[in-house]
């Protein structure tokens, strides 16, 4: 499973919402978290894998011999929010690129496991953060339209040797 760097354009395309939750769903999930380990992340979201489904996986320890922070969202909604505050996050669809991005402190989400049970999670801080980043990759939102001008500024460089990278492979 590769994770698709940017700025392919299936990144920006999002998922679609999950209505069958069965075997294949649940390898799916499997093989996104053994993609994350493997990537180095702590979190990923199916469409940075190429696959249009609002679904995401992650563990705030990024280390796959600690795993009792694992979690699988399926179809996740934030209800309700609080405060906001500035934090530095990176993306592995984006090699290389660190900045500092604005999110919500504190969160509530809603999602269906991988039983298609709805769920509820109360969070904050890290945990948070990285929900909502995965969250806009659900919704073809990448962290770098979230950055300030001066970010936006000073990471330009790197994202142009991206995009002549991605050229030159397709």
């Amino acid at each position: 499973m590769e994770v698709l760097v940017y700025p392919d354009p299936v990144l920006r395309r999002g998922g679609k919402a999950i209505t069958t939750f069965d075997a294949e769903l649940r390898d799916l999930a499997g093989r996104m978290m053994e993609a994350m380990y493997e990537e180095g992340g702590v979190g990923l979201a199916a469409p940075q894998v190429g696959i249009e489904k609002k679904l995401l996986v992650l563990n705030p320890s990024g280390d796959r011999n600690e795993r009792s922070g694992e979690r699988v969202l399926c179809n996740p909604k934030i209800t309700r929010k609080k405060e906001r505050e500035f934090g530095e996050e990176g993306c592995l669809s984006f090699p290389g690129i660190h900045a500092e991005v604005e999110r919500w402190i504190a969160i509530t989400v809603t999602y269906q496991d991988l039983d298609g049970k709805e769920q509820v999670l109360q969070t904050d801080g890290w945990l948070a953060r990285i929900v909502q980043h995965e969250l806009d990759h659900l919704d073809g939102v990448l962290f770098t339209d979230r950055l300030t001008a001066a970010d936006k500024l000073r990471v330009k460089p790197q994202l142009q040797k991206l995009e002549e990278e991605f050229r030159a492979r397709t």
